[in-house]
């Protein structure tokens, strides 16, 4: 846990920002549906707040729990994941400006690289982040940020924070670390030395599969204001309602977890004996080439899992079709199970580029259901 909060995770979840609302006694943060407030006097702004795009009390609470959670001084709640990879990259670059970005990312952070961000001027160079020497090797005098995700999407890749936290120290670079695969629970990447946390909270933060949301944690207070000043500016921030789903998904963060865990363990072990798999990503298994730095920087190994499928893409897409418990759709991290086509799917923008994934990937987002059941439905839709 980190220095400035010598209290637990499961405690900091349930408490962190979330202080008993003074005027009711109210256990659980109200959401302020509101969109201005009652000055005090011309500029007298009555706990800060003026007008919701700029402060909520509800977004406040969010915020004040992403912080204590990562182990930040400073979060900050957007309307999505890539809202805060938006806020994020225009705060941090300029025209002119470099990004060494993973050779395995959510199609979504390519996508913003490849078609927004280079439009405006920003060079980009990919890299197996798994790999210190190689980020080093793709760094320029231009090289602003180095962008990483451990463990990766959809290839469950392993990252050494604190190595390339190093590289980026060397080279006058930030390391940003999209942490949402792990979760705060299992990860926390500031701790190792990174700059920026990234987090989509729609996936295991809001852990119900009913919100959308973003996140950004930094450590450095100057950092934080420059980050708070464009997310005013651009506008992009979760609304009341959305931060109070967030965080009454956070309160169960821990518990869940584990359990994504023990199912994915349960998951891995019919996959790596089955015919029908060739292939199995879990950083779990002590055959994945980043288990030992999985072991050293995460408290457990998550809920995703990837495999690839005896007979290519179309037997890949028969498996998707065939699973009943395991639902058909995009995004992950939800209490219940999910299965997806990367390449058709959510990895679709990523074709023909040097993050194109194997046609016969499907991906897991194991959830909480019974472990029997899970095993029972992706046995029937391998056979």
């Amino acid at each position: 846990m980190n220095d400035r909060n010598p209290q637990s995770f499961e405690t900091l979840a349930i408490h962190a920002g979330q202080a008993a609302d003074p005027a009711t006694g109210a256990v659980v943060p109200p959401i302020y549906q509101v969109s201005t407030y009652k000055q005090d006097g011309v500029g007298g702004l009555r706990g800060g707040y003026e007008y919701s795009r700029s402060a909520n009390p509800t977004r406040t609470a969010l915020e004040e729990n992403l912080a204590a959670l990562e182990g930040g001084r400073r979060g900050l709640a957007f309307a999505s994941g890539l809202a805060a990879e938006d806020c994020l990259l225009r705060a941090l670059l300029r025209p002119g400006d470099h990004v060494v970005i993973p050779n395995d990312a959510y199609g979504g952070t390519f996508r913003l690289f490849a078609k927004v961000v280079e439009a405006w001027g920003v060079t980009w160079s990919v890299a197996d982040t798994s790999d210190p020497a190689a980020v080093r090797a793709a760094v320029t005098e231009h090289t602003k940020v180095i962008w990483v995700e451990t463990p990766s999407n959809p290839l469950l890749g392993i990252s050494d924070i604190a190595a390339l936290a190093d590289v980026a120290l060397t080279v006058g670079a930030k390391l940003v670390v999209d942490n949402t695969f792990a979760s705060p629970y299992l990860q926390q990447p500031l701790a190792l030395g990174a700059d920026v946390v990234v987090h989509s909270t729609t996936k295991y933060m809001g852990g119900h599969s009913d919100v959308v949301g973003g996140a950004l944690v930094v450590n450095d207070d100057a950092l934080g204001e420059e980050l708070a000043f464009h997310q005013n500016a651009m506008g992009a921030v979760a609304g009341p309602f959305d931060a109070w789903l967030v965080m009454r998904g956070i309160k169960t963060l821990a518990v869940r977890m584990d359990r994504h865990g023990a199912n994915a363990a349960r998951i891995v072990d019919l996959l790596t004996e089955h015919a029908a798999v060739t292939e199995v990503y879990y950083p779990g298994l002590p055959s994945h080439p980043g288990h030992e730095v999985a072991a050293k920087q995460m408290r457990g190994f998550g809920g995703m899992v990837s495999f690839r499928v005896r007979g290519g893409e179309e037997a890949a897409v028969r498996v998707c079709d065939r699973a009943k418990l395991f639902t058909l759709g995009e995004s992950l991290g939800g209490v219940e199970s999910l299965i997806e086509h990367p390449g058709r799917m959510t990895h679709a923008s990523v074709a023909g580029s040097a993050l194109e994934v194997p046609a016969d990937l499907v991906r897991l987002s194991v959830g909480i259901e019974s472990a029997e059941d899970l095993v029972a439905d992706l046995s029937q839709a391998l056979a």
